[in-house]
């Protein structure tokens, strides 16, 4: 059987371990009920948007042939910016597909329009700001810069981007996405940019975690009277 000393220490390293683990044992296990309890697309801010939209078609677009560009065409989508067709092209270069026209990014009232088929119907503008750069805890962040940012008057603090340079709907952030993004940044342990689930820390507290569960059962086998009759018998 194993000698009181080492019982000792392996209580004193549980102990110390349950103490040291204990905080981040509890933000997972938060953050855990709390990822389960939630609906995904309310996260995301569906019931923000405008079910019922539908792109527009066009007619009377010119050829790619008569688009002057000093580059070769490599990628082309078409995009509808308050009831215009543009190409956007080699995700660089915005073109009025009717007119062939070059278009150096979209105004704030075309932002506005672009949101405004987006979000449903009830949302009511508050402010329009413009972003030129973010870092890795920005809620905005690793998307297309600069951007619109549209505010609305709403107990959520909803806010919806609209990107400069293609007049692209890019992304809804409120109060309940910004509680999972932060749930999500305790639970990955990755406090520089969320999504980085290989980082040392989490790898580290993961290993002291089974470290800390694998001496609880230690602990319970060298003081459980049924385990020390087990033992004694096996050695008889």
């Amino acid at each position: 059987m194993v000698k009181r000393s080492t019982a000792i220490k392996i209580r004193k390293a549980h102990r110390y371990l349950g103490l040291f683990l204990g905080i981040q044992f509890i933000l997972w296990t938060a953050s855990g009920l709390y990822f389960s309890w939630t609906d995904i697309d309310e996260i995301h801010g569906d019931h923000f948007r405008n079910t019922h939209h539908e792109p527009m078609a066009f007619d009377g677009l010119i050829g790619l042939s008569q688009i002057n560009l000093p580059v070769n065409i490599s990628t082309l989508n078409l995009k509808e910016i308050a009831n215009r067709p543009y190409y956007w092209i080699n995700n660089e270069f915005l073109v009025d597909a009717r007119t062939g026209k070059l278009k150096k990014g979209i105004t704030e009232e075309e932002a506005l329009q672009v949101a405004k088929k987006q979000m449903a119907a009830h949302l009511k503008v508050k402010s329009v700001d413009v972003i030129t750069a973010t870092d890795k805890h920005h809620e905005y962040r690793e998307k297309r810069l600069p951007a619109y940012v549209i505010t609305y008057d709403s107990p959520e603090n909803i806010k919806a981007y609209v990107s400069v340079s293609d007049g692209s709907f890019q992304t809804i952030r409120h109060r309940n996405w910004r509680w999972f993004d932060f749930l999500w940044m305790t639970h990955t342990m990755d406090y520089e940019g969320r999504d980085d689930i290989n980082n040392i820390v989490l790898r580290a507290f993961s290993l002291l975690g089974l470290i800390t569960v694998l001496s609880g059962f230690l602990l319970w086998f060298t003081s459980s009277p049924t385990a020390r009759k087990w033992v004694q018998r096996k050695n008889n």
